[in-house]
Order: structure tokens, then sequence, then C-alpha cells
């Protein structure tokens, strides 16, 4: 296990995301130390993104009084497909404006410590790995479901990144040919289709068309402000088109993770993400979607989990991602 070390220096990991910013200080045996979370406001661009970033990493050590001589290293957990070699944020359809940034090198200068770079959902599945739902086992895959879909791949024990570093990328699988355009550029990604943005996106086009629903008086009338939170809490309470929309996004989630149990046979599937927290509503139909559709000697083999460790996931993974870094 990578948090052994006796006397090791903690890790500060960040967690980046499109919506949030997480940033925390990690022991060597893998407990949160100190955490703080910050809006990410990407609409502002990549430079005030970086902005924030270095704030939190200065807030936090001045909270815990320690230099960032006294870090193991800072360990960037972040939406979007990286070139883990050259330290890059190569592209973030989450994350408007980010091509080619050199965030680890950037962070690296300020601080004078060992610097590393990973996608978020790798490292999300690194921390279910080693800490949550998938402790104990050797194969699996983690999905993010959140602002958009992520994912990380878990093959033999071992992280699988690809030659570039950039493998996981999940929530851009083409689903529908004719779908709509992803702001990746592509067209029909399973991002477009089953994400939270996605189901707030569904609900808004058909309450626009005049289709009835709890959802506008839950709003005060101003539907632009559904968000799949609160088309959750609709269908909960027993609204028939967010139970639709829902049931139309758990599909079309199912769907994608038809191919992955097809491709990679893996003994679980954690989802993460606060599109997760819907529950069963959510994985019921996904679930009969997989038995329904996968190979059947697959099918029987994987289970599908809610995650178990929260927001903690990316910061946990991106310490462990950090520490294996040195080790190796």
């Amino acid at each position: 296990m990578v948090f052994s070390m006796q006397e090791a220096k903690p890790v500060l990991a960040i967690d980046l995301g499109g919506t949030k910013i997480i940033a925390a200080i990690i022991s060597s045996q893998g407990q949160v130390v100190a955490k703080e979370s910050y809006p990410t406001l990407a609409g502002e661009g990549p430079q005030s993104v970086i902005d924030r970033i270095l704030f939190a990493i200065d807030h936090l050590l001045s909270l815990r009084n320690i230099d960032s001589s006294q870090l193991d290293s800072i360990s960037i957990a972040s939406a979007g497909a990286i070139d883990f070699n050259q330290g890059l944020v190569t592209s973030s359809p989450n994350l408007p404006g980010w091509h080619d940034i050199p965030l680890r090198d950037i962070v690296n200068r300020r601080y004078r410590v060992n610097t590393f770079l990973i996608n978020d959902a790798s490292a999300a599945a690194l921390g279910e790995y080693h800490f949550g739902a998938g402790k104990g086992l050797n194969n699996l895959i983690y999905l993010t479901v959140s602002t958009g879909i992520g994912g990380g791949i878990i093959i033999n024990g071992d992280l699988y990144l690809g030659p570039s570093g950039s493998a996981g990328e999940i929530g851009h699988m083409t689903i529908d040919i004719n779908g709509p355009r992803c702001s990746c550029g592509n067209i029909g990604c399973l991002e477009m289709l089953a994400s939270g943005t996605a189901v707030a996106r569904e609900a808004i086009r058909r309450i626009g068309q005049g289709e009835e629903s709890s959802l506008t008086e839950m709003v005060g009338g101003k539907i632009e402000n559904i968000t799949a939170e609160k088309v959750s809490m609709a269908a909960q309470g027993g609204d028939s088109l967010a139970s639709d929309v829902i049931s139309k996004a758990a599909t079309y989630l199912g769907v994608g993770m038809v191919n992955l149990v097809n491709i990679f046979n893996p003994e679980v599937i954690i989802v993460g993400g606060g599109v997760a927290q819907i529950g069963d509503l959510l994985l019921d139909p996904v679930r009969q979607v997989v038995k329904e559709r996968a190979f059947q000697l697959s099918a029987q083999a994987v289970h599908i989990v809610p995650a178990q460790l929260g927001d903690n996931a990316g910061v946990l993974g991106a310490a462990v991602f950090a520490l294996q870094q040195k080790l190796d």
C-alpha cells in the first residue's frame, strides 16, 4: 500500500472540476487533514481559474501554518484530457478556453515542490480503489456523472492511463451519431445525453415547449434555473416529466455502460458525481439496460454501485497518484 511511510510528508491535492475547486492536505496515511472548496467560475477563463487554484493552495497552507517545502508534493486532478508527460490540460469541455494549459509547471514554478497532473476522474478511480467502493478488487471502472461525465479505469490493480495519460474519456464515447453536438466538437457524446447538464437541459427544453411539470413552480417560473438536482427532487415527488427525463438519461448511461462491460469485463462499475446522488432512481434502470444488452457472462460478473467517498475521492486519488510516482 502506498501510504506506508511513517514519517512521510503530506500531499497537497487539488481537484479541479467544472463547478468547484477542492483543495486538501492528505497525510501519508491517506487521511484528509484539511479541506477547502471554492467555486471554479470556469466561464471567467483559464487565468482566473488558475488564480483561484493558487489562492486555494496559499490559503490552505496558511490555515495549517506550513510552507510548501514541508509538502511531499502537490498533485492536481483536473477535468479534461491530460497530457501527463508534458503536464498539460490539453482540452476540457467543462473548462472553456483551456487548450494546452501547462498547469503542472505553473504550480511547480510557484511552489518549488514536485507537482503532478492527472485527470480528475482517473484520480477518483484511484481514490475509490484504495479507500472506497473498489477496495479489494482488481478490475473496475469509475464513472463520474456530474456537470460532465468522466471515467477512470483500473486493470489488474493499476490505473490505466494510455501512452499520453489521457485514457478514460468515457463521457466522450459516441452514443448517438445523430445526437447533439458536444462542446468537445464531437456529436452524440454520452456526456451530452446523460450528464447533469443534459438532464437539466432536456427538462428545460420540454417545459419550454409547453409540457407541464412541478419543476416550473419549484423555480418560480424561471425554468432556466432548473438543475439536475431539482429534476431528481421532482421525480421523487412523482412528477412524470422529471421521471421521464431521468429515465431517458439512465437509458443512455446504461448503453454507455454496456460498451464498458463488453470491452473491459470489470468486476464493478462505481458511479460517483452529483447526479449519482439520485440513487436507485437512476441506477436501477441502468442496471436493467446492462442486464438486457451486455454479453450475459460479463453482465453477470459486474456490479454497478454508488461511490463511497463523495468529493474526497478526487483529492485522495490525486495524493495516491503523487506518492506512486515518487515510489516509481
